[in-house]
């Protein structure tokens, strides 16, 4: 993947906002209710629509919905108006179900699209990651060492203690070792219910959001969005396709993913131009949700360009019946 590939419309940025801050309206009507299989269709539903709308000939080459059977945008799916550039779409329509349905912290809707043929083309299965900010010496991190050993190489890079650092681990079972290991080594632990995404993201600003690392499995879908959104913003992320069961090993197969050794870069899971946007649905670190004012509708929404280099903050009031338009 290299940057000699197309670059995308400067106009498709604020298009490509439009589309999560659909989906996030969407949702963002059902928070608190309960039901995640609405909630995921009502995102679903309202992404693809915006993506029809716009100029591209895009093809979904990251999708949800696999692993659990929720409603889906779907790998292979075409998408735009048949017009203008032929491009890869990353989709997390609803980052953070279980939060939305809820009404916790951190969920938000997530979309990178890229020049065709750019982006990581994976199954929905998952990713083993690490992540920190930028500024580092190339592959000062890695899967293949240990927690301790990543530790060590941040901390004597940052020129602080290993207990200085904060490490943002996904609140699962299957990271009991992870976290064992990461505290024994003396580091603090951020624990996250849902939303590595922002969690990736996070250790870019490590000032601001207190966290150094990522570490852990979580699904290969946020992975490649998170990276999409390191090539905008800088910061090192490994990923390695992970099976934890036979029906995973069986879908990666049917993707052509035979090689669950590899371990891909950001630019390999990322390259070329990549736009990436996300609109809060609920309050978070990273975006605040979605607000209702009576005869409007307040969004919080990040584009992110990589050619450009650029971070866009958009707080945008809709000036909308009921029901979201945007002109």
């Amino acid at each position: 993947m290299s940057e000699q590939t197309p670059l995308l419309p400067r106009s498709l940025s604020i298009e490509v906002a439009r589309v999560t801050e659909a989906a996030a309206v969407a949702v963002a009507r059902l928070r608190g209710r309960g039901i995640e299989k609405d909630a995921d269709r009502a995102a679903v539903d309202a992404m693809r629509s915006e993506l029809n709308k716009l100029a591209i000939r895009g093809r979904v080459v990251i999708g949800e919905g696999e692993r659990d059977d929720a409603p889906m945008l779907y790998i292979g799916e075409e998408l735009g108006s048949g017009d203008g550039p032929a491009v890869d779409i990353a989709v997390d329509p609803l980052e953070g179900t279980t939060l939305a349905v809820k009404a916790q912290p951190g969920s938000m809707a997530v979309v990178a699209i890229a020049a065709g043929g750019t982006l990581l083309h994976s199954a929905d299965i998952y990713m083993e990651k690490i992540a920190i900010g930028s500024g580092f010496a190339p592959s000062l991190v890695d899967l293949d060492l240990s927690p301790r050993e990543n530790l060590e190489r941040v901390a004597k890079a940052k020129g602080v203690q290993v207990s200085d650092l904060t490490v943002c681990i996904l609140d699962r079972a299957r990271h009991i070792k992870l976290i064992d290991e990461v505290r024994a080594a003396g580091a603090s632990i951020k624990l996250i219910g849902d939303g590595d995404i922002a969690g990736v993201i996070e250790v870019v600003e490590s000032g601001e959001s207190g966290i150094d690392l990522y570490m852990g499995i979580g699904g290969a879908p946020e992975g490649v969005l998170a990276a999409s959104a390191l090539r905008c913003i800088g910061g090192q992320m490994q990923g390695r396709l992970t099976a934890l069961n036979e029906e995973e090993r069986r879908r990666a197969a049917a993707r052509g993913i035979t090689d669950l050794t590899r371990k891909y870069t950001v630019e390999e899971m990322a390259g070329g131009d990549v736009i990436f946007a996300a609109t809060g649905v609920t309050d978070g670190s990273l975006l605040d949700g979605v607000k209702f004012h009576g005869g409007s509708i307040e969004t919080h929404t990040v584009i992110m360009r990589s050619a450009t280099k650029t971070v866009r903050w958009l707080r945008t009031q809709h000036r909308a019946a009921p029901k979201f338009q945007e002109g």
